[in-house]
């Protein structure tokens, strides 16, 4: 079985967030189950040199894009086993970051036509075409009208991988005659229009064989009007032919017995957590102590994430509780702000460090000793499982992907391997966390069990990978 991602990042060419780590390790899961997979990604301007010396022209095409020809270069390289093709177009592509231009939309109906155009140029035809996120999402929709009754496109199946429902791709009507050549056809509500606009992830939703998510609960969730930014009726609709199936992470990458950035590697029978704390405290200015708990925020700095649950209780946590927090992290300035204030109202208990860094995330992971995640939404969230392999004891809120992988703790059974809340409310966030200080302050033996026990779960990509070869396995019958 031959199966091609195509996705606009992938670790470790280019990578904005956790789309980039799944790219990066699925399909490696996936060849060990039998499938051969390829990856077809934008070749970017931020992409590493050592890798744009790598890459193989296979193919110059060309794409059109309305009434412009443009060129289109589709180059390829082997890593780790898999095949990876780039599209090459410097118009489009050869710009710094990777998303947020004036002329995304354009840039991704190229994207998601180059796709298309490539197949035939490739190495090995796909029986499944798994694509991912809203810059995708025109492909299945170009399939259908274009290709349907092309002989090299017909028996391939499309997969359409939603990552994060809130991010659309929406764009003005003119789209689909100006840059996609679709007709009026396909601009209704059972088609790709959205409040009068052009939606590239209900294109996907709508036009793909299947669906997934990244978390069973989350695929719960994106059926209610609360969390189906204005789209729950198109998956209530595909319910039967939609599925969630949790994300993983790469066991190699993360793996604190033998992580590089880290001070003193450590594993489950033997963790080092207080060595790598005290490392941690000294390097940002922190009281040193073993004793004292350190609990971490590593996020991007907007309102899913719960920032102000947390900027809510922060004083009155500071104030009642022995504890130091270390937040690593960009985004929203007025959140930064925040963050620089009370660096400076907390001196040797808060650390703000307004920027981020894989190698010192690694390092925060293996210090800390409580991890706090208490999102809005949260499809799958991939910060809570390193954080549990790396020996941090999550606090989330119980939605998403953080419901499926964070078990709380259970002091009448023992059972669990985390603290969680319910509800979207700061002082309820605030009751678990107090909870978690208070077993690490004064029940040292049930506390080393709850790490220990977190660092031996496995959320590698093993069984998820199994599921999705299984829902391919069906299309293909």
């Amino acid at each position: 079985m031959n199966v091609l991602f195509a996705a606009s990042e992938g670790y470790p060419f280019i990578k904005t967030g956790g789309l980039g780590d799944v790219i990066g390790a699925l399909p490696q899961a996936l060849q060990k189950q039998g499938a051969n997979v390829s990856v077809i990604l934008p070749k970017y301007e931020d992409m590493n040199e050592s890798f744009k010396n790598q890459l193989e022209l296979k193919e110059t095409i060309t794409v059109s894009v309305g009434w412009r020809h443009k060129y289109c270069g589709i180059e390829m390289m082997k890593y780790n086993g898999i095949t990876y093709y780039f599209i090459d177009n410097e118009y489009y592509f050869k710009r710094s970051g990777s998303y947020g231009y004036f002329d995304d939309g354009e840039r991704f109906s190229f994207f998601c036509k180059a796709v298309l155009e490539a197949i035939p140029y490739l190495e090995e035809q796909p029986d499944i075409l798994h694509c991912h996120d809203w810059q995708t999402g025109m492909i299945p929709v170009l399939k259908k009208a274009h290709y349907r009754n092309h002989p090299s496109y017909q028996s391939i199946k499309v997969v359409y991988t939603i990552h994060n429902l809130r991010y659309q791709g929406v764009f003005p009507k003119s789209i689909l005659h100006d840059l996609l050549d679709l007709s009026e056809l396909h601009f209704n509500n059972e088609g790709v229009e959205f409040h009068g606009n052009v939606s590239f992830m209900k294109g996907g939703l709508v036009y793909s064989d299947y669906i997934t998510t990244v978390s069973p609960t989350y695929a719960d969730e994106i059926k209610q009007p609360y969390f189906g930014e204005y789209l729950d009726g198109v998956m209530r609709k595909r319910e039967a032919d939609f599925v969630g199936i949790v994300n993983g992470i790469d066991t190699k990458i993360y793996d604190p017995a033998g992580d590089k950035a880290l001070p003193y590697t450590f594993h489950a029978s033997h963790p080092l957590k207080e060595k790598n704390k005290t490392d941690l405290q000294k390097q940002l200015g922190l009281q040193v102590g073993e004793g004292i708990p350190v609990l971490a925020m590593i996020t991007r700095l907007v309102e899913q994430k719960g920032i102000d649950l947390f900027f809510r209780v922060l004083p009155q946590m500071m104030e009642e509780e022995n504890v130091q927090i270390v937040v690593l992290g960009t985004g929203d300035q007025h959140y930064e702000h925040m963050l620089r204030e009370a660096e400076a109202r907390y001196p040797g208990r808060f650390s703000a460090n307004i920027y981020f860094d894989d190698s010192f995330a690694r390092k925060l992971y293996a210090a800390s000793d409580l991890f706090l995640m208490p999102s809005q939404f949260e499809p799958c969230g991939l910060s809570q499982l390193i954080a549990l392999r790396y020996g941090s004891l999550p606090i989330v809120r119980e939605t998403g992907g953080l419901k499926d992988t964070v078990k709380p703790y259970n002091k009448f059974t023992g059972e669990g391997h985390g603290f969680s809340f319910a509800n979207y409310n700061a002082h309820e966030m605030l009751g678990a966390i107090k909870l978690a200080l208070d077993l690490y302050h004064h029940d040292d033996i049930t506390w080393r069990k709850l790490v220990t026990r977190a660092m031996r779960l496995d959320y590698s990509w093993e069984a998820s990978s199994a599921k999705y070869m299984k829902l391919y396995l069906n299309l293909l019958k």
